[in-house]
């Protein structure tokens, strides 16, 4: 019984602080489709310090509050610019499913993207071991990268 409790815990307090973000360049649609997943409870504590009020925070909803406040939230986290333009992004969907939050967003239109620049400052300010995992594809590139809270920002240089 104590062995279960204390498994159950170290599960809800997962002790790995880790976000995975692809960003893939559509071709003929000349836009960067970007993908976010991370862990809830993390995004919680992160929310709270980007000065957002946990009722408003409440992604079971799914309304447009929620829709608001996760398209505010991801503004200011997750920058792209692309041939040294930075692009404004538009969230298009999100689902919470068993602790995780999946993230669907669109940026602008790009005709020939020869750079791109990404910037992940998810839970950078709250965690010092934050890795932001990032994998850029555009056209035959394909890198990924680790950012972290020394390092939030990666440029690619495509071929």
């Amino acid at each position: 019984m104590l062995s279960t409790l204390f498994l159950s815990a170290f599960l809800l307090f997962h002790p790995v602080h880790v976000t995975l973000t692809s960003v893939d360049y559509t071709r003929g649609n000349d836009v960067f489709k970007v993908f976010v997943k991370m862990y809830y409870d993390d995004f919680l504590r992160d929310c709270k310090l980007f000065g957002l009020q946990e009722e408003n925070v409440d992604f079971s909803r799914n309304d447009s509050i929620s829709f608001t406040v996760m398209e505010k939230y991801l503004s200011e986290k997750v920058k792209l610019a692309v041939n040294e333009k930075q692009l404004g992004g538009r969230l298009q969907n999100f689902s919470l499913n068993d602790n995780e939050i999946s993230i669907n967003m669109e940026f602008g239109k790009v005709k020939k993207p020869k750079t791109v620049s990404v910037t992940n400052l998810i839970m950078t300010t709250l965690y010092s071991d934050q890795a932001n995992m990032l994998i850029v594809r555009v056209n035959d590139f394909e890198e990924a990268v680790r950012l972290t809270p020394e390092s939030t920002e990666k440029t690619f240089r495509l071929k």
